[in-house]
């Protein structure tokens, strides 16, 4: 296999412009740059929520379903709203994210990403590309990713798929706060080049899956644009039982018709899980994971989380549809 670049390298690798104009066209972000006292946070930028001194209502999570989530404010530089922040879920198809940055990483500076590759990584983080993120999961060592990813954002509650699953990269385990942590990290200035490659396709995520499934639930069913997300889903099925049939770009409805991940990640029932950004200058990051109950249908489990990470949002003062 051959060396990756160390955390140092990691942070000052530039993606060579061919990477960058994969993501011509999309939205790109006003990201003034921070203080050291709010290193991560811009300045105020006009927006979708008014930090307040009233207490914060935390919502309760439907019966059945267990959920962490966080909303940052970029702009206050605070946590605006969570609950159960550290609470682990496998992490589906949120973990695709740290599949791109790793690769990305690995790149020598000044080289070419190779067309295929760029093929892979836009498939992957626009349309949840199952089989584009186990090519790249694979190559750069299955559980490896996790652990190099781990030391480079400093996440406390990642950790990669059971000992006996590693092939799984969708058991990785997440937690609302890491997942905050790795969009934050996107989103400095100081990361620049990996961040403008991924949320360029984050914010152009088709609303139909490469799998047929339809993404545009949760955040984008939920909050006004500009918003970019990832999305995540297991325990439904390879086929969905209601094909995602594209409807625009406006809004969401639905159709007509182990050792390493460690105690408490439920690996059974179903979870679904809606994370990104929201408002002018990606000023909220949004995370709300959960596990549904395991009688769930894939359309009650997505009008239970679009309607929670409605009242979520709402907590932290920012407006919903």
């Amino acid at each position: 296999m051959r060396a990756r670049a160390t955390l140092a390298a990691v942070l000052a690798v530039v993606v060579p412009l061919t990477a960058a104009a994969a993501c011509q066209g999309a939205a790109r972000s006003t990201r003034p740059t921070p203080s050291r006292a709010t290193a991560g946070a811009p300045t105020a930028t006009p927006g979708t929520a008014r930090p307040s001194s009233r207490p914060v209502r935390r919502p309760k999570a439907p019966a059945g379903m267990t959920a962490g989530y966080v909303v940052f404010d970029r702009a206050a530089g605070r946590v605006t709203v969570q609950h159960n922040a550290h609470h682990r879920f496998r992490s589906a198809s949120v973990v695709k994210i740290l599949i791109a940055l790793d690769y990305l990483a690995a790149r020598r500076a000044g080289t070419e990403i190779p067309a295929n590759d760029l093929a892979l990584l836009r498939s992957m983080l626009r349309a949840s590309d199952d089989d584009a993120a186990t090519t790249l999961w694979t190559r750069g060592g299955r559980a490896r990713v996790i652990e190099r990813m781990t030391a480079a954002l400093r996440l406390t509650d990642t950790a990669p798929p059971p000992v006996g699953k590693p092939g799984f990269w969708g058991y990785t385990a997440i937690s609302a706060a890491d997942v905050v942590r790795m969009y934050r990290y996107l989103l400095d200035p100081a990361h620049r080049r990996f961040g403008d490659f991924i949320m360029g396709h984050l914010r152009r995520a088709t609303q139909c899956a490469a799998d047929g499934f339809d993404q545009y639930f949760g955040i984008p069913a939920a909050l006004p644009r500009p918003w970019a997300i990832k999305q995540g889903w297991s325990g439904y099925g390879s086929v969905p039982p209601e094909r995602c049939v594209r409807i625009g770009t406006s809004g969401y409805r639905l159709p007509a018709s182990g050792r390493r991940t460690g105690p408490g990640v439920d690996l059974v029932r179903p979870v679904l899980h809606t994370t990104g950004t929201a408002g002018p200058g990606d000023r909220m990051i949004v995370a709300v994971l959960s596990v549904q109950p395991a009688s769930s249908t894939w359309r009650s489990s997505v009008a239970r989380l679009t309607g929670f990470t409605k009242a979520v949002y709402r907590a932290a003062g920012g407006q919903t549809r």
